[in-house]
């Protein structure tokens, strides 16, 4: 089990740099952006939820109101619902588990999660990659406060590229192996493609859910395609 749990700590540690680089950006960002220090820090304890939190930033530094920063927030943050589901069984059944675990969901942790096969896997996955993001997540915010405007131009490191090209190394297995993830997932990615020059950023995300209405379980044994 010790060797496990190594190899899970081992396979999630770029997923956890990705995110202590992607938190120092969200810090500097809210900060230099005129924002309290404690703002970003005290939401990334909160609400942790990346995306929303960019999202949110985003409003409340462009003039707009805390009501309009929370309820992009929650409209970015609904595809974890979705999310919850996936995973419900995984994180635990007593009521301290789920109350952290329901806070610790996250696309990365989901993904990492469902990527293992057997079911106990699954579940030391969710916690080790989830606790681990948490901490080097709010690291990153904090030490991206502190440092505020001294990074400059956040956007010239390429740090909003981070998170997508970790997501894209999680998924890529089951896309080539499973038929009905790979069609949902087409048809979800064109329709995100198609709504992102008329509809604000974040939304494009929302809109690909609608490929889960493709997802039908394929007959027993037709899922599963052998590499050549």
């Amino acid at each position: 089990m010790n060797g496990t749990r190594t190899a899970l700590i081992r396979d999630s540690s770029l997923v956890w740099l990705a995110s202590g680089v992607v938190g120092v950006s969200f810090g500097a960002v809210s900060v230099a952006g005129g924002l309290p220090l404690w703002v970003p820090v005290v939401m990334s304890l909160v609400v942790y939820a990346g995306s929303a939190q960019f999202s949110a930033v985003g409003v409340l530094l462009a003039g707009g109101g805390p009501l309009a920063a929370a309820a992009t927030g929650l409209l970015l943050n609904t595809r974890t619902a979705a999310f919850s589901l996936a995973v419900a069984e995984i994180i635990g059944r007593g009521r301290l588990a789920r109350l952290v675990g329901a806070h610790l969901v996250t696309d990365e942790t989901v993904a990492f999660a469902l990527a293992q096969r057997d079911p106990e896997l699954r579940r030391t996955a969710f916690w080790i990659s989830g606790l681990g993001l948490f901490v080097t997540w709010n690291t990153g915010v904090l030490a991206g406060a502190f440092a505020g405007s001294a990074l400059g131009d956040t956007a010239r490191y390429g740090l909003d590229a981070a998170f997508p090209a970790v997501l894209v190394a999680l998924v890529l297995p089951t896309l080539r192996t499973d038929r009905v993830v790979r069609r949902s997932a087409l048809l979800g990615a064109a329709l995100a493609l198609a709504v992102t020059p008329a509809v604000p950023a974040g939304v494009p995300v929302l809109v690909a859910l609608c490929g889960l209405l493709l997802h039908r379980p394929a007959p027993a044994g037709t899922r599963r395609e052998v590499s050549r």
